[in-house]
Order: structure tokens, then sequence, then C-alpha cells
């Protein structure tokens, strides 16, 4: 019988080797065309990227989620001024 009290609950780590830290995402490039569909689909849609990623042919719901998220995030601001910098 488990030693822990009753209301403790199991813990899993479901995070497996596979996945990588969003701090380890590459920059996604995108066309002008491809960033300004995105965000006018965002804001028609919201984070339906599922649908985003229907209207760009070759590109995967992930990789755009992933896209929004870098461009938008707070997190990434300081990585995106490096890259800028770096690719100037």
């Amino acid at each position: 019988m488990d030693k822990r009290p009753r209301k403790q609950a199991k813990t899993r780590s479901s995070k497996s080797e596979a996945e990588v830290s969003s701090i380890e995402w590459d920059f996604i490039k995108m066309t002008e065309q491809e960033e300004d569909l995105i965000c006018r689909m965002y804001r028609l849609v919201g984070d339906r990227w599922d649908l985003i990623a229907g209207r760009l042919p070759g590109r995967k719901p992930e990789e755009i989620e992933r896209f929004w998220i870098m461009r938008h995030g707070e997190v990434f601001a300081e990585k995106r001024n490096k890259h800028r910098t770096k690719n100037s």
C-alpha cells in the first residue's frame, strides 16, 4: 500500500524524450504573405491552428502555433532581438 497521504495524487512524468523545450525551438521562416494570412486568420478564428494551417499549403498546425508563440510571446522577445541583429 502507498505510504503517501490519501489526498496526494500520484504524479507521472508525461514528457517524452522526443519533446523539445520551447527554449530550444528554431526560428520558423515564413514569407510576408504567410505572416499576414496567419495574423488575419488568427483575428477571425483565434487559436484554431488546424484551420489556419489548412489555408497554408505545406504548413502543419504545430508549426503555425510555434511560429505564433515565438512571434508574440514575451519569452522569446530577447531571442528575437538577438536573431534580428545577427541577420542585419
